[in-house]
């Protein structure tokens, strides 16, 4: 069952694609934070939707909201991606112990070893405040985040 809105989100620290440790505990007070889970960073359907968060990046900076991607990828794999692709925003490594995070935030699929499609807005005072969570097979659309952002404003 994934993390419901209006609870706290659980802490986590984990790589980004450059070796750093990145807390959400770190944005408290600071930003918020939309947590995005995706399978596999080589996959069509991830690639496709890391992509449009990339070309609007913008969107959610306006709005004082930080990116992290989360996969149960390796750093090293993570770090080939985004240079691969131009992503610049921290992708998270949830590696091991393996989709501990993603359990935690309950859209780990046990049978695939890989996390759903689940995005978490956390505010500034680490508590969710809105989420989706998709099935592998289909991919979260642009239209889904600003509908978060009215919810915001």
């Amino acid at each position: 069952m994934p993390i419901e809105v209006g609870r706290p989100a659980p802490d986590f620290e984990l790589a980004d694609q450059h070796g750093q440790t990145v807390r959400l505990s770190d944005f408290r007070g600071r930003k918020r934070v939309m947590a995005v889970f995706y399978p596999l960073a080589f996959s069509g359907i991830c690639s496709g939707e890391l992509r449009q968060l990339r070309d609007h990046a913008d969107e959610f900076a306006e709005r004082n909201i930080q990116l992290l991607g989360i996969s149960v990828d390796s750093m090293f794999a993570q770090r080939v991606w985004a240079d691969q692709e131009g992503v610049d925003f921290p992708l998270l490594a949830d590696f091991w112990p393996h989709g501990e995070v993603a359990r935690a935030y309950g859209v780990f699929d046990d049978a695939r070893g890989v996390a759903l499609r689940g995005s978490f807005l956390v505010d500034t005072g680490g508590v969710v405040r809105w989420s989706i969570v998709n099935p592998i097979s289909r991919e979260r659309d642009l239209d889904d985040y600003r509908k978060a952002f009215v919810e915001l404003d």
